[in-house]
């Protein structure tokens, strides 16, 4: 089954269960995934579903701090329901064990030996830890590997 039919299916169910949040949030993504494919003519794989759900709880992550320091605690928990939602689409996200193993891999295969190749290891791992870890995560392992 596909991300998209997995949506599909999930939003029916919402609906039934009058699942307010994860009926609204579901909708959020589909709306997300509708744009893209009306604006570009195309037909978004699952990889691109996944790429587009990331951005969705990055925004929202942004929200949150900014609700936050404006004291919107009710704005801030319907932002991070939203957020655990989607969490529940990406695929399992590496421990670090497993993406600090993944990561030394990377920078022996590229010869990195300090900060300065960074930018190499960092297009390697962003290719290769695609959807099961996000860059802030892929970033900071790579500093604290190279340093």
């Amino acid at each position: 089954m596909s991300l998209k039919e997995k949506l599909s299916e999930d939003l029916k169910q919402a609906m039934r269960d009058k699942e307010v949040v994860k009926r609204d949030s579901i909708r959020a993504i589909n709306t997300m995934i509708k744009q893209i494919e009306v604006d570009e003519r195309r037909v978004l794989e699952d990889a691109d579903i996944i790429k587009l759900i990331q951005r969705g709880i990055k925004q929202r992550e942004e929200a949150i701090s900014q609700y936050s320091a404006a004291s919107r605690t009710d704005l801030v928990e319907k932002e991070q329901s939203q957020i655990d939602i989607f969490i529940q689409y990406l695929p399992k996200q590496l421990s670090d064990e497993e993406l600090e193993s993944g990561m030394k891999k990377i920078i022996t295969e590229v010869n990195a030996s300090s900060l300065k190749d960074m930018g190499k290891v960092m297009g390697s791992a962003s290719k290769a830890f695609a959807g099961v870890a996000d860059g802030k995560r892929i970033n900071e392992m790579v500093k604290k590997l190279l340093a």
